[in-house]
């Protein structure tokens, strides 16, 4: 984000003041409107317009679809949270400049600190709101991927120029291929750069390995059996409950997914 429409000259004359759009996410009622209410007395110093108010990250991501210029982003929301929202923006065309809002205590802003990222820490005073207002720009991608966090409800894909959200619940598998990870839930398909790796350890075995390029859900799991692969060689896979998939299970795997389908029959 440039603020030059607030010092673009057209003919040598200043060009009229756009003022800028900003996005209020916070799951408080009474927060947004502290919120509301500051910036209104903000306004000759710092003209803008509140375009849209959101209850969770979730929201707030579908807000700044439409166009922002600065999102106020509360950190803890139900759902999706200011962090993982902030994750998602990363890679959102545009993305507005952010500021976090936040009651964490002081401790757990260190890493804020490290980071350089702007924060504003409840309750928000007038003048640090402008401070933080004036010096909003889009987030950097190492400061946010540095900050604190936890097992993301969503994924997100890039179609087409729009940004998706693939709920975390909805995925049954994850198959690398090449530099990209399909994600496979009930409805279609969808192609993300992401990590195997990174994933499994995110979500510490809610889906399990069962081979070097793919990561099942692991409450899924229905049978561990032995299949003949395209060549007619025997190997061993695993069905999925309300799955036609058969999915290869590489030797180094072999004994935890066997393991945890005998435990499924029992």
């Amino acid at each position: 984000m440039t603020h030059s429409t607030l010092t673009a000259v057209v003919a040598g004359a200043a060009a009229p003041v756009r003022p800028l759009r900003i996005i209020i996410a916070d799951d408080e009622a009474p927060a947004r409107r502290r919120l509301c209410d500051l910036l209104e007395e903000l306004q000759p110093a710092f003209p803008h317009v509140v375009v849209a108010e959101a209850e969770n990250g979730e929201q707030a991501l579908t807000a700044v679809s439409h166009g922002a210029d600065i999102l106020l982003l509360d950190i803890n929301m139900p759902g999706m949270d200011g962090l993982e929202a902030a994750r998602h923006l990363l890679r959102m065309e545009n993305a507005p400049g952010v500021i976090f809002v936040t009651a964490y205590d002081q401790h757990a802003l260190e890493a804020f600190e490290v980071q350089a990222v702007d924060y504003l820490l409840k309750p928000v005073r007038r003048e640090r709101l402008l401070a933080a207002l004036q010096r909003a720009k889009p987030l950097d991608a190492v400061k946010v991927e540095s900050l604190p966090r936890g097992a993301r409800r969503f994924f997100s894909v890039s179609e087409r120029g729009r940004l998706i959200l693939v709920p975390a619940d909805d995925v049954i598998f994850f198959r690398a291929e090449q530099k990209y990870i399909t994600v496979v839930t009930a409805a279609r398909e969808y192609l993300i750069e992401d990590s195997l790796t990174r994933i499994d350890e995110e979500f510490g075995g809610r889906f399990l390995r069962i081979h070097r390029n793919c990561l099942a859900r692991t409450d899924l799991i229905e049978s561990f059996e032995r299949d003949a692969d395209a060549d007619g060689e025997a190997q061993w896979v695993v069905t999925l409950r309300g799955r036609p998939d058969r999915l290869p299970v590489s030797r180094r795997q072999h004994a935890e997914v066997r393991a945890l389908a005998k435990r499924v029959r029992e």
